[in-house]
């Protein structure tokens, strides 16, 4: 038997999630069970415990888009028993049982190994949010982004994704400016290293002119909308704004100009299916790259009953930085 966050469904379509005992046989099928130990709150999640967002199909169901642990048996040669792992993406969490649990099945080729030096914990203070923001840095370097080529913007910088983000570009020496619409986070985001705040208000206003002073070198988006379609009209000439969010709306009024006369590009980062090597390289650059003294910076402790308000928070924009899910609690 295994403690699990369950969510159900009621006949007149309500949900409910509490806490529960499984028996093992009421695991997926996979070919990999992982014992695990430490997982993590994602917009995506909050989703998953309430209504489903659209993403889960079938309760009862057992959220949690990531999850790190250990390998308690396997079919795979890749992994054996004792083995430390990570999973992030695959629709795990949505269309198959998740990491709110002390116990998951899986399928081998959605894990990566942990990377040495970094703890469990460590990996689910990142989790998809700080994959994601690793997988932006690597697009806007491979599309030329240097340090010093002038300030790299980052909007929606106190959520998950963006703390990452400010902190990792602060670390790899690029000058960053931290966009929020809550002032009170200003001395969080400086403490994670950026180096002028932009206040939302300030960015949230479509403009008559397509195109703009040329400001940002580089951009990590999470918001598109309106925002974006601001921000693409400051970009500098022959620059990126990698998206990799939509909390301000997936429409997005603009005109084409920013990418005819400045050749800006919109690089769409997606962190779902990515494959194996592009993965472990990313986790592998997490675990060398970003001081995890800035990591612990943003990151707040919860037991498996505290998902359920937790969940409600981060829907309302009510949560700062990374929370960590101790399922052993």
């Amino acid at each position: 038997m295994f403690r699990a966050l369950v969510v159900e469904k009621d006949a007149a379509g309500a949900t409910r999630a509490s806490v529960q005992m499984l028996d093992e046989g009421s695991l997926p099928e996979g070919n990999v069970t992982v014992a695990v130990e430490y997982s993590t709150l994602n917009y995506k999640d909050a989703l998953c415990m309430g209504s489903g967002g659209g993403m889960v199909r079938a309760w009862p169901h057992v959220p949690g888009i990531d999850f790190a642990g250990v390998v308690e048996t396997s079919d795979d040669p890749r992994y054996r028993p004792g083995d430390a792992v990570i999973l992030t993406g695959w629709r795990v969490g949505e269309s198959w049982w998740g990491g709110y649990a002390e116990k998951a099945r899986v399928k081998g080729d959605w894990l990566v190994p942990l990377p040495k030096g970094m703890t469990s914990r460590q990996a689910m203070a990142l989790g998809t949010a700080g994959f994601t923001a690793m997988l932006a840095l690597i697009a806007l370097e491979a599309h030329g982004l240097e340090p010093d080529q002038g300030e790299v913007l980052v909007t929606g910088a106190a959520g998950g994704v963006g703390s990452v983000a400010v902190a990792l570009l602060a670390a790899r020496g690029y000058r960053v400016a931290a966009v929020t619409g809550r002032p009170e986070t200003a001395g969080y985001l400086q403490s994670l290293g950026a180096g002028r705040i932009v206040l939302r208000g300030d960015l949230s206003d479509v403009v008559a002119k397509p195109l703009e002073s040329e400001t940002w070198a580089g951009c990590i988006d999470n918001v598109g909308g309106a925002m974006l379609a601001r921000v693409l009209g400051q970009m500098q000439a022959n620059s990126s704004v990698a998206a990799v969010g939509l909390a301000g709306g997936a429409e997005v009024p603009m005109k084409i100009t920013p990418f005819i006369l400045r050749g800006v590009n919109l690089l769409g980062i997606h962190s779902v299916n990515v494959p194996f090597i592009k993965r472990l390289m990313a986790w592998e650059r997490l675990a060398s790259e970003l001081p995890m003294d800035r990591l612990e910076a943003m990151v707040q402790d919860c037991a498996l009953a505290d998902l359920p308000d937790l969940g409600r928070a981060i829907l309302a924009g009510g949560v700062q930085g990374r929370v960590v899910v101790d399922v052993r609690r």
